[in-house]
This record gives structure tokens, sequence and C-alpha cells, in this order.
């Protein structure tokens, strides 16, 4: 009997332990890392692919026919404005020169004669000594002598310039390319592209901006007033900074309506001809903004929907319906004191600088931000700051320049 009293005992007591209400213990604050901000004066580049390109480049085709006898330059070179570049079998073109030269001769002889004719049939005419025939044949004679003089020197004229176009120079200082032709190779006139020659100093870089962006470019363009040196540079395909500015040199005519772009064209100089036409760069256009602006982290940004947020950390008291439930029943118990929590605010973003973002606005001087730990926050979550100062966690927020390595989005 008492074995049985004592097992229904146990149960019982089993079964109440069973009924009582699993307590779930509280969440514990969220171990944050925080930024104070501060604005501060920020420099960074708007970045723009961009292409390399000659000012002027022309392909060099022969305006003669005939096989070359001599290339006089080292390919991918700098020549010069009238340097002998290729030489076009001249002795056909010499001797064509030489025939028209001599029949000129011939001509100005003839002249020479129907002009002595000319002139003693005149004479003779004015004294009726001579039939009137034979004076009009003779000043008629003497006109057409001199029209095959000016036939034999057009003809020479056409022969001297051909025989300079058995010469082939170049147009304009600048660098020329691979030749496409060897010595020997037979040419025709327009039809064989000999070389392509491009002007080398100063150089151009285009590149496309938004349609949006126009305006601006149009008062840069036309502003009078000096511009800064580092307004434009770019950035080389080794990512080195190219040493020299340059300047706007054209906006284009038109915006392409497909993609809401338009090209501008700078211009730099190129003294040891570091740039060369096709090569592809970076446009760094340095912005102008001169107030200050705040900066954070942009691993402290979260985006919702298209929208950016961050959460900020205040000291905050917050008393739950449980708290006041309880105070009510014991009003002896304490209500817990203010305990740090984050907040979720909408910001606006302004240019992303490396691992940093600009904000326009949402957040104010002396807001701390988490820049930890956003991924396990909500509105209201409770937070463990570290003991650190706020500003020396996770930086500070400054964006110093170093050529090379800022840019933007």
């Amino acid at each position: 009997m008492n074995r049985v009293v004592f097992i229904i005992l146990f149960a019982l007591i089993l079964a109440l332990n069973s009924c009582k209400t699993k307590v779930t213990p509280p969440t514990p604050p969220t171990p944050v890392n925080l930024i104070t901000v501060k604005s501060q004066q920020v420099l960074y580049y708007d970045n723009f692919p961009a292409t390399v390109q000659a000012l002027s480049q022309v392909d060099l085709r022969p305006q003669v026919q005939g096989y070359i006898t001599g290339i006089f330059f080292t390919e991918g070179t700098h020549v010069q404005k009238g340097q002998k570049l290729y030489e076009i079998d001249e002795r056909l073109y010499q001797a064509a020169y030489d025939q028209a030269v001599a029949n000129l001769k011939v001509a100005e002889g003839n002249q020479v004669q129907a002009q002595q004719d000319a002139d003693r049939y005149t004479y003779l005419n004015s004294q009726d000594a001579v039939a009137k025939q034979l004076y009009d044949h003779a000043v008629i004679a003497l006109q057409n002598a001199k029209n095959s003089v000016a036939a034999a020197q057009e003809a020479v004229n056409t022969a001297k310039t051909n025989f300079t176009y058995s010469i082939i120079s170049a147009p304009f200082d600048g660098t020329i390319g691979f030749s496409q032709v060897k010595m020997g190779n037979m040419v025709s006139v327009g039809a064989t592209i000999l070389n392509t020659i491009s002007t080398d100093n100063p150089m151009a870089v285009d590149f496309l901006i938004n349609e949006a962006q126009l305006s601006h470019y149009q008062e840069l363009s036309q502003s009078k007033s000096a511009i800064a040196d580092s307004l434009f540079t770019i950035v080389l395909p080794d990512h080195s900074v190219y040493p020299y500015t340059g300047k706007i040199s054209v906006i284009d005519r038109g915006v392409d309506p497909q993609t809401g772009t338009i090209r501008i064209r700078l211009e730099f100089p190129n003294p040891k001809y570091t740039l060369r036409a096709g090569m592809s760069c970076v446009v760094r256009v340095h912005n102008q903004e001169k107030t200050p602006q705040m900066v954070i982290p942009g691993k402290a940004v979260v985006e919702q929907m298209g929208e950016y947020f961050v959460f900020v950390v205040k000291d905050t008291l917050i008393i739950t319906a449980a708290d006041s439930a309880r105070k009510e029943k014991d009003p002896s118990d304490s209500i817990p004191g203010p305990k740090y929590r984050a907040f979720q605010r909408k910001i606006q973003l302004g240019q992303t600088i490396d691992d940093k973002v600009v904000v326009k606005g949402g957040i104010e001087d002396g807001d701390q931000v988490v820049i930890d730990g956003v991924q396990a926050l909500h509105e209201g979550s409770k937070v463990n700051v570290s003991k650190k100062q706020p500003g020396q966690m996770g930086g500070t927020g400054e964006a110093k320049q170093e050529d090379g390595k800022h840019g933007s989005k």
C-alpha cells in the first residue's frame, strides 16, 4: 500500500512540474561596432570609361601607280611633316617629265617663229604690200603657237606633279604604323593603303556622359575662369595616373537617342608619346563640392526595395507593458534603466568612394551609426556597444585622396 501511494505522489509531482510554463530567456543584446558621423571635406572623382583618339589620322594612299622602290622610316616611330616615307619607281615619271619639257621647248620655238612672221606681215599689211589673206593667216598662226605653248606648259605641270607623287611624304607630325607594303610591291592609285599616320601630341580622350550632366559640362567648357589643374585626369591601363591634366576640346553635336548619352572629348598633352590611339583608360572628373559632407562605410547601409537605411544607436529607456504590469503589482519592483538600442533611419545616398559612401540626408552630425552587425538588427534591437570609442570603431569615414585609388560608381 505504501508503495502504491509513493508511486501516485511521484506521478503527481511530475505532472505538476510538466504543467509549469517554460520561461524563454531574454534575447541578449547584439554586439555592434559604431561610427560617429562627422561632416568633412571630401575629395572624390566621377569615373568614366574612355578611349584615347588621335586628333587627326589619315591613311596614306598612292596617287600614281608603280613599284615600291624605297621605304625610308622605322615603323611605329614619330615622323616629321614633309619627311620622305615611300618612293614609287620614278623612272617612268621622270621620263614623262623630261619629254613634256622638251615638247614645251619645241612649242616655244614655234611661237617665236610665228611671232616673227606675224610681225613681218603686220608691217607689210600696213604698207599695203601683202595680200590680206597672208596677214590673217600669220595672225592666226601666232595665236595657235601661243596656245600650243600653254598646252605644253600644262603637260609639264602634270608630268611634274606625277613625278612628285612618286615620293610619299608625311602630311603632318605624328606616329606612323606598320607598313602595309614591302619593297617591290606593286601599288595602284587610290586602292592600296601604304600606311596609317596619326597625330600624337596632343591626344584626344573620348568618353560618354548622361544627357542630364550635359549642362554642367557645357558650363565647364564655356567658363572663362581658370579651371582647377586636377579637374580632368586619366588613369592608364596599368592603373597609374597620367601626369598631365586635360581640358574640354569638343562636346558632340547631339545626344544618342537610344542610350541618352553624349560624347565629350578632352585634350591632353603627350610630350613623351605615352598615349596611343585606341588605348583604353578611365577619365576622372574631380568633384567641385566645397561644403563638408557626411561619409560612412558602405557596409553600414542596408538596401530594402530600392531604398537605403542605416541603424542609429541611442541610449534609450523603453517601458514595455510587462514592465508596467510588474510595477503595478509590486511597487517596489524596479524598471530597467536606459539601454542602447538601434533604430532604422532612411537615408539619401550620394557619391560612392571606394568602400565608403556620401550621405546627403537622413542622419546628422553626432549620430552613432552601426557599421558591423547590421544583419542581426531590427527596429529597437538592444545592442551591446564595444568599450572602444565609437569614432575609433570601423574607421572615421574620412575620404582622403590617393592618386589612382579613389573612385566612384
